[in-house]
């Protein structure tokens, strides 16, 4: 009969619940956000390193592309560079011995099982958004960033990315 009960209150509860996910930290902050990082470490969110960029057509889609070491996003149905220095560089090493698994995918958002959009991590909701790992003043505060590295500055207010060598600022 417990059973019973507890599979009721989770049938009556389960649509009401939204998918929101915090890392290194309890909650959100506010119900608009699908994905927050913690603010307490200089970290920062890697982008995923794409040698072939040819099949990806969903606009939003930001990748490390390790063609020329710069980090893209697909806007438009073109890529737009965000990182305006070319010197980037990255070691490959890791991923050269390493399977590609075309299904591998996490989704976030209201109706996640039933989401076909192609990619790594898909934030499904369409009215929330994602809050990046925030660092202040990233070029000085992250000692060894990562190729592909992305954050949002607090101090100067605008987002930073590193392709490898160099970081690049963008204020709205």
């Amino acid at each position: 009969m417990k059973k019973i009960i507890v599979i009721t209150m989770l049938l009556f509860i389960a649509p009401t619940l939204k998918s929101q996910v915090a890392i290194g930290k309890q909650n959100v902050t506010n119900t608009s956000v699908s994905l927050e990082f913690a603010d307490t470490e200089n970290r920062g969110i890697i982008l995923p390193y794409i040698e072939d960029k040819s099949s990806i057509t969903e606009n939003g889609t930001i990748i490390y592309d390790v063609s020329d070491y710069k980090i893209k996003y697909l806007k438009n149905n073109a890529w737009f560079d965000l990182s305006i220095d070319n010197t980037g560089a990255a070691d490959l090493s890791p991923q050269v011995s390493k399977a590609e698994l075309p299904g591998a995918k996490t989704t976030i958002g209201n109706d996640a099982a039933a989401d076909t959009t192609p990619g790594i991590l898909v934030l499904a909701d369409n009215n929330k958004a994602m809050i990046l790992p925030k660092v202040a003043e990233p070029h000085l505060n992250i000692i060894d960033p990562s190729a592909g590295m992305m954050v949002y500055d607090t101090v100067n207010r605008q987002l930073a990315v590193y392709n490898g060598t160099v970081w690049s600022f963008w204020k709205p």
